[in-house]
């Protein structure tokens, strides 16, 4: 019995010792990451969908980084061309996205869909909920607009629609030189709030 004690005691000593030996290694071999990249990557939609030629968005941050071309997303479109540029300081470059830039979300027609997953399977967000031989749907609020569930479909029965503004997601711009009066009713003094100069 005093034997099995001493192999537990063994156990956890090693363990212990390894555990130290990790949490200094950790620390010590801890590799920074680049900002930029990091800023990029925060940028981008985060759709994993592949179609500017790399396996996510974060290898494409990364490639950004490294000097490729600003205009390969084509879910972020025109205007993250425009905040990468600006985050970058370069000029904004000419594009192809000849499209409405307006974000798009997929839509299945339920009638049509034959409950084949080929969507499901292709989709990069998990987006699409349903199972073999049922009908699927879109959750909206999941879904990137990436379009890689349409070219799957057999039945042609995925679209790809506008959103509609709401509250949740309408663009609200603040003018930075916007003078806007303040007046606190507990007291008698006044404030102003004032933008950029």
């Amino acid at each position: 019995m005093t034997t099995l004690y001493y192999i537990l005691i063994a156990i956890a000593l090693l363990a212990l010792i390894f555990g130290v030996v990790l949490g200094i290694a950790s620390v010590k071999l801890k590799v920074e990451a680049d900002p930029i990249v990091e800023k990029i990557d925060a940028l981008l939609p985060q759709s994993q969908c592949g179609q500017c030629g790399y396996p996510g968005c974060k290898p494409y941050a990364e490639a950004i980084a490294n000097g490729d071309v600003i205009t390969k997303c084509v879910p972020g479109g025109q205007p993250l061309v425009v905040k990468i540029a600006d985050l970058l300081g370069v000029d904004v470059p000419a594009t192809d996205f000849t499209e409405d830039p307006t974000p798009k979300v997929a839509f299945i027609d339920e009638n049509m869909c034959i409950g084949c997953t080929k969507c499901i399977q292709a989709c990069p967000v998990d987006a699409i909920i349903g199972t073999n031989r049922a009908m699927h749907t879109i959750i909206p609020d999941l879904c990137t607009g990436c379009e890689l569930c349409v070219a799957p479909c057999p039945t042609d029965c995925i679209s790809m629609i506008k959103t509609q503004k709401t509250i949740d997601n309408w663009d609200w711009k603040f003018d930075p030189k916007l003078v806007i009066p303040v007046v606190d009713t507990t007291s008698a003094q006044k404030k102003i709030i004032v933008g950029e100069k």
